[in-house]
């Protein structure tokens, strides 16, 4: 039995826990440390591989991204003359998806008692991980990656696919350059 007395304590730790949950990250980033990032000084959009179109989420990206490499003041030029090339896919992801209730019987008495359960429901999902890649363009070697941990999928309306693709490029480039006073943790 829970006492009166601590009942507080754990309503506030279930709010922290809800709190740092809900602070959690929405992208993971990674870099080179050995890239001169302030070097950097334009980039351009290179071609993904087999695509020789821009499809409607890939225009939303190329919109975030500009936006967002243009506010830390590097140039767009020409792909043959950029420091940095910027390539970007939407890869499909799996994952497994709970859906409705379990149920569970049990019964005891004091410290022992024994339990069933059956498993909830699960469903297989398919769903869209945008990722960004910044290429030097001399060496031909990434440099910078940033991975979204937040996902597209197909039931989404175009409103809520461009405000997700908007917030998780913006908070990629809030890590770009790697140490900048904007950067707020992987």
């Amino acid at each position: 039995m829970i006492r009166l007395a601590r009942v507080p304590h754990l309503l506030a730790l279930v709010a922290l826990g809800l709190l740092l949950g809900g602070c959690a990250a929405k992208v993971v980033t990674d870099y080179d440390s050995n890239a001169a990032f302030a070097s950097y000084q334009s980039w351009a959009f290179t071609l993904n591989a087999g695509e020789g179109y821009t499809s409607l989420d890939g225009s939303r990206v190329e919109a975030a991204i500009t936006r967002e490499l243009g506010s830390r003041e590097l140039n767009q030029v020409d792909a043959s003359t950029a420091d940095l090339l910027v390539s970007y896919r939407i890869d499909e992801v799996e994952r497994l998806d709970t859906t409705g209730f379990s149920y569970g019987l049990g019964f005891g008495s004091g410290r022992f008692g024994w339990g069933l359960a059956t498993a909830p429901p699960v469903r297989e999902v398919r769903e869209g991980q945008l990722i960004v890649e910044l290429v030097d363009s001399t060496t031909e070697r990434v440099v910078w990656r940033g991975a979204s941990k937040r996902y597209l999928n197909e039931n989404q309306s175009p409103e809520t696919r461009q405000e997700l693709i908007d917030e998780v490029v913006a908070e990629m480039f809030n890590r770009y350059p790697p140490g900048s006073n904007t950067q707020s943790g992987n």
